[in-house]
């Protein structure tokens, strides 16, 4: 075994590649649309319960703090989408190679920002 090999322990001086973190990304944001289920399972169960219970979910989704936590779960649900869409096109045997990746990277990233926008300007 060689013991001359350098150690890198400090992960902020690590450049991953433009890939790595568009597939940590998908993975972070699994775990945020996982995290936030309970709060959209309570907000549905809340909006069928009553008119008067759908009235009340209908003006707290008004205020400014919960349509910014609404669209940071929209975002994370179509930035996954699109992460998900381009992982299933590389399962068909598309963009495998380091260039293809490269290039599917930069197309989840324009295209999750375009509609995340677009989500954004109708959540507002």
């Amino acid at each position: 075994m060689n013991k001359q090999r350098p150690v890198n322990l400090d992960l902020t001086t690590i450049n991953l590649p433009l890939m790595a973190l568009t597939s940590i990304t998908h993975r972070v944001t699994g775990i945020l649309l996982f995290l936030s289920l309970p709060l959209m399972l309570w907000a549905l169960d809340l909006s069928l319960s009553s008119q008067a219970s759908f009235d009340a979910l209908k003006a707290m989704l008004a205020q400014p703090f919960t349509k910014l936590v609404t669209l940071g779960i929209l975002a994370a649900l179509v930035y996954h989408l699109v992460a998900g869409i381009r992982h299933l096109i590389m399962d068909l045997g598309y963009g495998e190679t380091k260039e293809g990746g490269v290039t599917g990277s930069r197309i989840v990233i324009a295209v999750a920002l375009v509609l995340i926008a677009v989500v954004g300007v109708y959540t507002w």
